[in-house]
Parts: structure tokens; C-alpha cells; sequence
């Protein structure tokens, strides 16, 4: 790969082997400078041991990979000044105040003793913890130490930021305002490179990858994965016993899988003009009950578990 790359990360059939076990296996991507790019997958798909080599902790056993215009095999050092790193542990000193853990991350940093007052100050704004500059972390609620870490992240302005499940353990709430901070910074901005295994969240981002088995299964945007189940029907089931529908669905014909949604079920078929009638009918025989039963849009977890039965598919033949 050129050194003059324009896109912010890129990795060419990037592999990660641990003995034989392929944690990361044959990964192509490309992230656009200012993009928010959301990595997705379920626990143990890859996604953290892929982002630790993009971040320089780890050296491929295969492949290519360029971080803001340095090589993730030769240069991981250039790497690590270029980038922030939060992982979902935070990483914070919980015997320090909120002010001590931004001065102390400061140094590690390598910010200029010029520019700390004034990095200071933006990250206690930007993440709202002016108020609480000298409560110590410990005390701080999960929200709270999240924000924090995100701003200790971004003390030394890099231009990408890799966030490894940076919303897990934390409440909707605190999720929700920690994406208004990640579009704050993508507007300023930074790259943004975020991992998780909540689908929601798959809605925030420009464009996603959906990781599974160390593999990269599906690659685009929400809209586009979402229509690229146009062949599958989607519908959603409400019923008070959904254990039993599931069990019920398995022998209509016409249905490929149901899955939990909420406090109902969403079914994939062949032909919802077809798998309506037949699903009505063979949930009245077994007198369960059934409210609403119609054709929607997939959701993004609707194409996660359609694209994981597909590569399950695949690699079974």
C-alpha cells in the first residue's frame, strides 16, 4: 500500500492467528477520514483483536494494514501518537479526581505543557464534567467515567479515535449521550473507529462492518445492509407466549427463522403473502395467541442473524 493513503485506516486481508485458532481472518476494509465506522459482531467475533492491531498492540500474522498513514507491521510506534484508544475497561485511576486523571493522562500524552490548561479545559466542557472536576472517579457514576475517558482519549487531538465497546456496562441514557459526543467529534473532525455488539447502535454510524467468526460478513451502510435483505420478508409477531409461537413457527412452512424482537418475535420467510395465512392458522391450532402480524423493514439485528444463518450455511456446505 502507497504511504500517501487517503483513507484514515485500511487493512488488505489482514489475519490474526493465535497457535491454530484464526482470530481475525482475511479482514479488507476502508474507513474515510471523518467517518464514523462502526465494527459489529457479537462477543469473541474479532472485533477488539483487530483493533489492537490497528492500534499497534499487536502484529498481524498476515496481511496489510495502514493507520493514518503508517504500517501497522513496521510502525506501530508512529501509530500509537496518531490515534486514541478507549477500550470498554476505561482505563482510568479511580484514586485520582477527574482533574488529576486529565493531567495525568496529559503527560502520558505527550501533550505540549502550553496546550494542557486549554486541552483541560475543552475536555471538562466538552464532556461535561466541569462540575465535577474534583470529585474523585471512583465516585463517578458509569456515564460519567465513560465521558471522562473519551475526553483523556482525545487530549493529544488525534485525528482517529478507536473505541473498543465503549458503551458496555452503561445505561440507554448514558449511551445516548455518549453518541451526541462521538457526532461532536466526528464533525470536528476525528475519525471514528467504534465497536460493539449492541445493534442499535449499528444506527449511529455512517457505514458498518458486520464481524463474525473473525470474518468481515457484511460491509456498508445501515440503508444499504438493510436493503440487501430485500429477497427475505420480515414479519413481526406480538403474542403473550413467545416460546411457545417459536416452537409452533418451526414446522410452517415457508419459515426460514424467528428470533426474539422485544416482547414478540420477528419471523423470516419466503412469501409474507404466503407465510401470513399459514402462520395465523397454525398458531390458532395450538390456541396461541396472536395480535399483530405484518411486514416490516428489517431491522439491523433482522440482518446480523440473517447474514450469520447465511455464513453458517455456507460454511457447513
Amino acid at each position: 500500500m502507497p504511504e500517501t493513503n487517503p483513507a484514515a485506516v485500511e487493512t488488505r486481508n489482514l489475519v490474526k492467528r493465535f497457535g491454530d485458532f484464526v482470530a481475525v481472518d482475511h479482514v479488507t476494509l476502508s474507513v474515510k477520514r471523518g467517518e464514523i465506522f462502526g465494527f459489529l459482531g457479537p462477543n469473541g467475533a474479532g472485533k477488539s483483536t483487530t483493533i489492537r492491531i490497528l492500534c499497534g498492540l499487536l502484529e498481524p500474522t498476515e496481511g496489510e494494514g495502514v493507520v493514518a498513514g503508517f504500517d501497522v507491521s513496521t510502525q506501530s510506534e508512529q501509530i500509537k501518537k496518531s490515534i486514541g484508544y478507549m477500550s470498554q475497561k476505561f482505563s482510568l485511576y479511580d484514586d485520582l479526581t477527574v482533574e488529576e486523571n486529565i493531567d495525568f493522562f496529559s503527560g502520558i500524552y505527550g501533550v505540549p505543557r502550553d496546550r494542557r490548561a486549554a486541552r483541560k479545559d475543552y475536555v471538562l466542557r466538552m464532556s461535561g464534567l466541569a462540575e465535577k472536576r474534583s470529585s474523585m472517579t471512583t465516585l463517578l457514576a458509569g456515564g460519567w467515567k465513560q465521558r471522562l475517558a473519551l475526553g483523556c482519549a482525545i487530549l493529544h487531538e488525534p485525528p482517529i479515535l478507536f473505541l473498543d465497546e465503549p458503551t458496555s456496562g452503561v445505561d440507554p441514557i448514558a449511551r445516548r449521550g455518549f453518541w451526541e459526543l462521538i457526532y461532536q467529534l466526528s464533525a470536528a473532525g476525528h475519525t471514528i473507529f467504534v465497536s460493539t455488539h449492541y445493534m442499535d447502535e449499528a444506527e449511529y454510524c455512517h457505514r458498518v462492518a458486520l464481524m463474525y467468526r473473525g470474518k468481515v460478513v457484511a460491509l456498508g451502510t445501515p440503508d444499504e445492509l438493510k436493503d440487501s435483505l430485500s429477497s427475505h420478508h420480515i414479519l413481526a409477531l406480538e403474542t403473550t407466549d413467545v416460546l411457545a409461537a417459536m416452537t409452533a413457527l418451526e414446522t410452517v412452512p415457508g419459515v426460514i427463522e424467528s428470533a426474539v424482537f422485544g416482547a414478540g418475535l420477528h419471523i423470516n420467510v419466503q412469501s409474507a403473502e404466503a407465510g401470513i395465512p399459514a402462520i395465523r392458522q397454525r398458531l390458532a391450532a395450538d390456541g396461541i395467541d396472536a395480535g399483530r402480524l405484518e411486514l416490516i423493514r428489517p431491522s439491523m439485528e433482522d440482518v446480523f442473524v440473517a447474514m450469520i444463518e447465511e455464513e453458517d450455511r455456507r460454511t457447513k456446505a
